[in-house]
C-alpha cells in the first residue's frame, strides 16, 4: 500500500496527486490486524534538501535545441549557492555560470519550499531582476538517495512534462538533470545536466 501511495505522489501531473482506492472487495479480502489497521506513517522529507546547503562549483551541460533531435550541447562553469531561509527547510539558491567563448551568461535563482501536508517539494524557478516567479512550480519527493518532481508546461505551443531529478549525491557532489517529454512521459529528452561538486 505504501509503495502504491508513493507511486501516486509522483503521478507525472504534478497538479493533481489522487491517493489510490481501494474497492469493496480487496477491502473485505484483507485480515483484520492491528498493523492493517493503522495507516503507515508518511516519511518526513522535511531535510531532503539538506545536502544542497552551502556554496558549490557548478558545471552545466546544456541542450538549447529541444525536441527537435539535436546532439549540440553548450558547456558552462559558475557557483551555485543554496541557503535556508529563516531557520526553516525552505532554501533559496544562486545560480550563475558562464561560457567565456560563446560570450553566454546565464543568472538564475531557485526557491524551494516543503509542504509538510503532502510530503512534497515545490521548487519555484526566480527570475529576481524582472520579479517573474515561475508558475507551475516542479513538485515531487525524494524516495532514499533520488528525487524526481515533475511539471506540466507549454513549450513552443506544445503541451509538454517537465521532469527535474536529483541523484549521485554526496556531501562532496551532486547532479541534477531536468528533462521534456512531448508524450505524456513515454520518453524523455534530458536537456541541461548539472554536477555539482565541492
Amino acid at each position: 500500500m505504501l509503495a502504491t501511495l508513493q507511486l501516486s505522489l509522483l503521478s507525472l501531473t504534478a497538479q493533481e496527486s489522487p491517493a489510490p482506492s481501494v474497492s469493496t472487495s480487496q477491502q473485505r479480502s484483507s485480515a483484520p490486524s492491528e498493523a492493517s489497521a493503522q495507516a503507515a506513517p508518511q516519511r518526513d522529507g522535511a531535510h531532503d534538501f539538506d545536502f544542497l546547503i552551502g556554496n558549490w562549483k557548478a558545471h552545466v551541460r546544456r541542450l538549447p535545441d529541444r525536441l527537435v533531435g539535436s546532439t549540440t550541447w553548450i558547456e558552462y562553469d559558475g557557483i551555485s549557492n543554496h541557503k535556508k531561509i529563516v531557520d526553516t527547510n525552505a532554501n533559496f539558491e544562486e545560480f550563475e555560470v558562464d561560457n567565456p567563448e560563446k560570450h553566454l551568461h546565464i543568472k538564475a535563482q531557485t526557491l524551494r519550499l516543503y509542504n509538510p501536508d503532502s510530503h512534497q517539494w515545490s521548487i519555484y524557478p526566480l527570475d529576481l531582476d524582472k520579479g517573474v516567479l515561475s508558475l507551475p512550480p516542479v513538485v515531487g519527493q525524494f524516495t532514499g538517495n533520488r528525487g524526481e518532481f515533475y511539471d506540466q508546461e507549454q513549450y513552443k505551443g506544445r503541451s509538454i512534462l517537465v521532469r527535474y531529478i536529483w541523484l549521485n549525491i554526496s556531501p562532496k557532489s551532486a547532479r541534477m538533470e531536468q528533462s521534456f517529454s512531448p508524450d505524456g512521459g513515454k520518453t524523455w529528452e534530458t536537456n541541461w545536466i548539472c554536477e555539482l561538486t565541492r
